[in-house]
């Protein structure tokens, strides 16, 4: 007799990888293959697996930390914060990393929101320790503090804890409306979904002897990327400082003949624009990969004429890790004729996406409505944050906040955004909380912030101020006294005065308006493409 199992099935089991295992398998495989150059300086995966060990070591034994407790993360690319990554990980705690370009204030109030307990830091981030101090238990400072601890437990090696699909792996920042930041729950079971959809989808045959050029912080999608190539035993070449240097990246692509790059579209903008671009050899390039905003299609045809058929694009939110839509090099092309242009892709392999409206049904194709997703990639939720949740699923569905249409193929188009945010060199800014800040000048009454064309960023924020009565301020005066108080890639690049915003009907500041305005005074700054 056939079994019914519609009803009644109890899982025997959720337990999955714990994520550091990827690393324990590449260094058990590839021992003294290179797994990370940073500069000069190289490690093989023995190398790396051996400090990451002895650093999860140290977090047990010198600082308690263990299942669930959460690790903020203040720090610029380096080999130390790759490391302490998969240790947070073997002892099932959680990694917290944060925009190294956050202002101390604002990485205090995450350490608060989080529940971190302990603060690992770049050492040249004194202001941004002492802001953490009264939220954590304990702060190590990358450098003299963590090698000393690597150094009193080489040669340790705790067992990975065992950990479930849904445990948490990862806080990922976003943000909302309100423009505080929001901690995205990714966990175990989602992240190695993610990891194996990157290698599917992104970057196919990709393995052991290729090589990945990070050109991103590694806090936030370069890390998941990362994450990947260490999945197929894949180096990972770090450039030697914090300064973007073009002739550098093209000098590293031709040395260690890399294979994949993941960046945004400024960044591939300005690589390709740059001379160094034809004094290297870049052959070895498979994959360029470019995600957190769309491109333009002029720098879309310089890249393909420079690189050759190898650019990636994916469309996705941190909620779902970059995983709603790819649009591979075949779907690439300097015809335009051949070309969907303004394209995003399709969907990503276990992933479903639709258009809908704004009770849940499915749109028509080619009508514009939110772009939603369900799959394995999509997060656990927000931590502690249950309005946010109850805002963003419906009925199972993740609801993105991007609009968007669809095609009779399924090819995904952005035609703009449900909320205020602009995209800014692939960073997701959220105009509210620069109103906020701007609001705390003593001659300002009222601030509305919004996103302006810019031919090297994609966008870029402009301030309208209005003075209060008797005021005079200048804007360059303005938007100085801001500069210290937010990331200076927050930062408005343009401002203006008026004597009063326009209203709705309803008495409503909206940015439709003001950018009507904006238009029809001739006050947006001129976009040359």
């Amino acid at each position: 007799m056939r079994q019914d199992l519609s009803q009644g099935i109890v899982p025997v089991s959720t337990r999955v990888m714990n994520l550091s295992h990827l690393l324990g398998e590449s260094a058990r495989r590839h021992p003294d293959a290179i797994g990370f150059v940073w500069g000069d300086d190289t490690w093989t995966w023995a190398e790396i697996e051996a400090r990451s060990a002895a650093f999860a070591s140290a977090l047990v034994r010198d600082h308690g930390i263990g299942k669930g407790d959460r690790v903020l993360v203040q720090s610029s690319n380096c080999n130390q914060m790759f490391e302490a990554m998969f240790a947070c990980w073997r002892v099932g705690a959680v990694w917290v990393p944060a925009n190294f370009r956050l202002s101390p204030e604002d990485l205090g109030w995450l350490a608060g929101s989080s529940g971190a307990k302990l603060l690992l830091c770049g050492a040249q981030f004194p202001d941004h320790a002492a802001a953490c101090a009264d939220h954590v238990d304990a702060t190590i400072l990358i450098g003299p503090d963590y090698e000393a601890l690597i150094d009193r437990h080489r040669g340790q090696a705790p067992a990975p804890v065992a950990v479930l699909r849904d445990d948490p792996a990862w806080f990922f920042f976003t943000s909302g409306t309100t423009g505080k930041p929001k901690a995205a729950v990714l966990t175990h079971g989602q992240l190695a979904f993610v990891v194996t959809n990157h290698l599917c989808d992104l970057m196919p045959g990709t393995g052991p002897e290729d090589a990945s050029l990070v050109v991103a912080p590694l806090s936030h999608g370069a890390g998941i990327h990362q994450l990947a190539q260490v999945a197929h035993g894949v180096k990972t070449i770090l450039p030697a400082g914090e300064k973007f240097d073009p002739d550098q990246v093209w000098s590293l692509v031709d040395r260690w003949r890399v294979t994949n790059m993941f960046t945004v579209p400024t960044i591939v903008k300005l690589l390709v624009e740059h001379p160094s671009v034809d004094a290297h050899d870049h052959s070895s390039l498979r994959y360029v990969i470019y995600a957190g905003a769309p491109m333009y299609r002029a720098d879309q045809r310089l890249a393909l004429e420079k690189l050759g058929p190898v650019l990636v694009q994916y469309f996705g939110l941190g909620e779902v890790t970059g995983n709603i839509t790819v649009l591979p090099p075949a779907h690439h092309h300097r015809d335009d004729d051949r070309m969907r242009i303004g394209s995003c892709g399709f969907a990503r392999t276990g992933m479903q996406v639709q258009i809908q409206n704004d009770r849940g049904d499915e749109v028509a194709t080619g009508k514009t409505g939110e772009i939603a997703v369900i799959g394995p990639a999509v997060f656990a939720g927000y931590f502690d944050n249950p309005e946010a949740n109850a805002k963003s699923f419906r009925d199972g569905w993740f609801l993105t906040g991007d609009l968007g249409h669809m095609d009779a193929e399924g090819f995904v188009y952005l035609t703009g955004r449900a909320s205020d945010m602009y995209i800014s060199g692939g960073s997701n800014i959220y105009p509210r909380e620069i109103e906020e800040k701007l609001l705390q000048h003593p001659d300002l009454t009222e601030v509305a912030v919004l996103g302006v064309p810019d031919p090297v960023w994609g966008e870029v924020g402009m301030a309208v101020c209005v003075p209060r009565a008797g005021a005079q301020p200048d804007t360059d005066d303005l938007l100085a006294w801001l500069a210290p108080q937010i990331a200076r890639y927050k930062q408005p690049r343009h401002a203006v005065l008026w004597d009063a915003l326009p209203k709705s009907a309803y008495g409503k500041i909206t940015k439709k308006i003001i950018r009507e305005t904006l238009e029809a005074r001739g006050e947006l700054p001129a976009a040359e493409r």
